[in-house]
């Protein structure tokens, strides 16, 4: 148990000093450094919801248009930059690797732990300050939109794992991630309830963690304005298999990777 705790201690002293290392290298000292990774999400969350106003009007089903769209980008855009981050993050950082502490999975959930942060940062900021102007509701249920994100993050460190190690091997990789993250879209219950869809479309996408994640998070913070439809074991036995698929092609790759 002393060994556990020693080198779990360790392990988050390595995760605390990349975190430092990546945001330096990222954003640098000057002007509002690390900030950026909150401002980005809230520009396209606010600015795409302004527009989305003018083309549907303030409400839809019964939902603030502004609050619908910004509650879905939001978790959107974390994804895409968690997935872009991830390609070729061994090559980036395998210098490091001479460190014995250092694991090549450690790269990968610090990228995804700073966007988590970003992402939070965003949301939060986004609630308080659209929930004072009228145009987002306060949470309703803290503890489903928190469950929610934490589906969603789940599901997308999975991927990462895999995305991570695929890309050491494979250069097509990085090239098709772009339109892969638009194909994603769909499936990810961004801009549309699945309350609103037909039961045989609402049963397929019950397999998207990312589904399940979105209207969690939906009913968290609109509350009974809206029916959410999720099965978190069919999102916990997806998200699982992915991660240990990732696991094992982590461990593959590092055998091979060259430090330099």
């Amino acid at each position: 148990m002393k060994r556990f705790r020693a080198g779990l201690r360790i392990q988050i002293l390595v995760v605390k000093a990349l975190m430092i290392r990546e945001l330096t290298t990222r954003f640098g000292r000057e002007n509002i450094g690390f900030l950026w990774l909150m401002v980005e999400p809230l520009l396209f969350a606010g600015l795409v919801g302004i527009v989305w106003t003018f083309i549907k009007g303030p409400e839809s089903h019964g939902m603030g248009v502004v609050a619908f769209v910004a509650s879905g980008y939001i978790p959107l855009t974390f994804l895409r930059h968690c997935f872009s981050k991830c390609t070729s993050i061994f090559v980036a950082n395998g210098s490091l690797l001479y460190h014995r502490q250092i694991k090549i999975i450690d790269f990968i959930f610090v990228r995804v732990i700073i966007e988590v942060i970003g992402a939070m940062m965003a949301y939060l900021f986004i609630v308080m300050v659209f929930g004072r102007l009228g145009l987002m509701p306060y949470p309703e249920d803290i503890g489903c939109l928190i469950a929610g994100w934490a589906v969603y993050i789940l599901f997308v460190l999975s991927v990462c794992m895999i995305l991570a190690p695929l890309s050491e091997i494979s250069e097509l990789i990085e090239k098709l991630l772009p339109v892969t993250v638009y194909i994603i879209i769909p499936f990810s219950g961004t801009f549309n309830m699945t309350a609103w869809l037909s039961p045989e479309v609402r049963s397929f996408l019950m397999w998207s963690p990312l589904v399940s994640g979105m209207e969690l998070m939906r009913y968290g913070l609109f509350g009974p304005v809206v029916y959410p439809f999720y099965d978190l074991s069919k999102a916990l036995f997806v998200s699982f298999c992915l991660l240990a698929a990732g696991l094992v092609l982590c461990r593959r790759v590092r055998r091979t990777l060259v430090i330099g």
